[in-house]
């Protein structure tokens, strides 16, 4: 493959938290791994999180400085290469006519999940890709076609999303009976990409971790999700009520790091263990630590994945997996396109979910190698990515 120049967006300065990070800068690195030139271009016209004061702030002073330090620990021959513009206007990192410049000569234009104002200086690449990592989410603000409701939140998102060339989703059941992803606009499946050497070197011996099954999860603050097809869905939280009780049945004890406002003593009351999901995830590396550190994971899904059949999968799983740790986590209809039993166990009921955490706790080891495995062979980034270069290359550009 021939050297390219890609733009990458994303959201990991402006919520400058470990999971976000990790989320978004995968793409830039697992694009520089491949030895294409790129910049990393986060401009969401938002005011930055202050995850200390748990507040929003005009300036970005504090969060461009976080974000380069991290950046340059991780890959210091990318220090130099991204942009960050504030809510008022200032610019963070390489110049404006430097980011001009690299977007005007860009081949590829990397837009993921409305993480970036789409100014005209920015979008000049020939082929402006777009990346759903939130399905029926994203349909929801496509209300012609969708059927969510035409306010003008969704109206700005239906004509920045109209902007792009190519479109790919994390919804990997697309076009299967069962799923409820509109098919109006032609989305070509993706995932998560996985910088293996990030998480890999990093795991810890089965033997030192915590006996115990973690998450890393927000609560919401009412019950209301997408509206899509006409269908009105739940949140997050609606699926985690129905296993509220799972604490009694598991062989292994259960905690969330919890953020939003949660019912913390009613959790505590069946037996789960809550911490502050900010205190394991202030920093990239404190939030793969807490990762590691894990026997496994246990999560469910937001209820517009799990009800629509999305076959969505969830990037802070596939990051324990890097990590050699097993998941148990709620099926989304994802079991069509990832193997599961061993590393990777999916649930509908509680009894199910009971039965996977035994198997966890009978064959750890067993279960650890093959979560590593499954990474290696569905998430690394030089094999997702360099699919999503061939893919969006070769695609015909759609109209909307």
């Amino acid at each position: 493959m021939s050297k390219l120049r890609i733009v990458v967006t994303g959201l990991a300065i402006t919520y400058p938290l470990g999971g976000v990070f990790w989320d978004y800068i995968q793409y830039f690195l697992g694009f520089a791994r491949l030895g294409h030139d790129v910049l990393y271009l986060e401009d969401t016209e938002q005011w930055c999180y202050d995850p200390s004061a748990r507040t929003f702030i005009e300036s970005g002073d504090a969060n461009a400085a976080l974000f380069a330090t991290w950046l340059k620990a991780i890959d210091p021959a990318l220090a130099e290469h991204w942009a960050f513009r504030d809510a008022a206007g200032t610019l963070y990192g390489r110049s404006w006519p430097d980011v001009v410049a690299f977007c005007a000569s860009a081949d590829l234009f990397v837009h993921i999940s409305f993480s970036c104002c789409l100014r005209d200086e920015y979008v000049r690449a020939p082929r402006l890709v777009f990346v759903d990592s939130d399905p029926m989410f994203t349909q929801s603000f496509y209300p012609h076609r969708g059927g969510g409701t035409p306010d003008e939140r969704a109206s700005w998102h239906s004509r920045t999303l109209r902007r792009h060339h190519v479109f790919f989703t994390f919804g990997e059941n697309f076009g299967a009976p069962e799923c409820r992803i509109p098919q109006d606009i032609s989305w070509i499946t993706t995932r998560q990409p996985i910088v293996l050497d990030c998480f890999a070197r990093h795991a810890v011996p089965v033997s030192a971790r915590r006996r115990t099954l973690t998450t890393v999860t927000s609560w919401e603050k009412d019950h209301h999700g997408p509206v899509v097809g006409g269908i009105a869905y739940g949140g997050k939280r609606d699926e985690f009520e129905r296993f509220i009780t799972l604490p009694a049945r598991s062989r292994l004890p259960l905690e969330i790091a919890l953020s939003g406002p949660g019912p913390i003593e009613r959790l505590q009351r069946h037996g789960w263990s809550v911490v502050d999901a900010y205190a394991v995830s202030s920093d990239p590396w404190t939030y793969r630590a807490y990762l590691a550190s894990s026997f496994g994971e246990w999560s469910v899904a937001k209820n517009p994945y799990v009800a629509g059949r999305t076959g969505w999968f969830s990037c802070r799983t596939a990051c324990y997996l890097a990590l050699g740790v097993p998941a148990v986590v709620q099926d989304t209809g994802f079991v069509r396109h990832i193997p599961t039993g061993l590393g990777v166990l999916a649930f509908r009921t509680v009894d199910e979910a009971a039965e996977a955490i035994t198997r966890v706790a009978t064959e750890p080891e067993r279960h650890a190698a093959a979560a590593l495995t499954l990474a290696r062979d569905y998430f690394d980034s030089r094999t997702v990515l360099t699919r999503l270069i061939d893919r969006a290359l070769a695609a015909e550009p759609a109209a909307l």
